[in-house]
């Protein structure tokens, strides 16, 4: 199957940026849906972005305009990009996969079979 690693999580000041790094081992992971997630103490797991394996983007409108999420070359490590962090991102964010999800359930944390660790963001203000 897939096993997923997060990275690049910490403590940072509102204003800075993150890269969050989702390395994948697994044959035939170019092909996966590949989601990030984040929960924060006390509330429910929420959509942040997802990249489908022809390349399509999506994002949660909180964070639209300053996240980015993309993949290397080899198409073996999914980067989340985090700009301008505010408080409100504190959370533990989580990479997610599914080989065969639909379009219309992209968003739903309950519809992904492979899912790492999570990796801390703290953001200060």
């Amino acid at each position: 199957q897939v096993q997923l690693v997060e990275s690049g999580g910490g403590l940072v000041q509102a204003g800075d940026s993150l890269r969050l790094s989702c390395a994948a081992s697994g044959r035939t992971f170019a092909r996966y849906t590949v989601g990030w997630f984040r929960q924060a103490p006390g509330k429910e797991r929420e959509f942040v972005a997802a990249i489908r394996s022809t390349g399509h983007t999506y994002y949660a409108d909180s964070v639209k305009g300053r996240f980015h999420i993309s993949k290397d070359n080899a198409k073996t490590t999914v980067f989340l990009q985090m700009n301008s962090l505010k408080p409100d991102d504190t959370a533990v964010y989580y990479c997610a996969a599914d080989s065969g999800i639909i379009l219309s359930s992209i968003r739903f944390h309950s519809n992904y079979d492979h899912w790492g660790q999570g990796t801390q963001v703290t953001v200060s203000s």
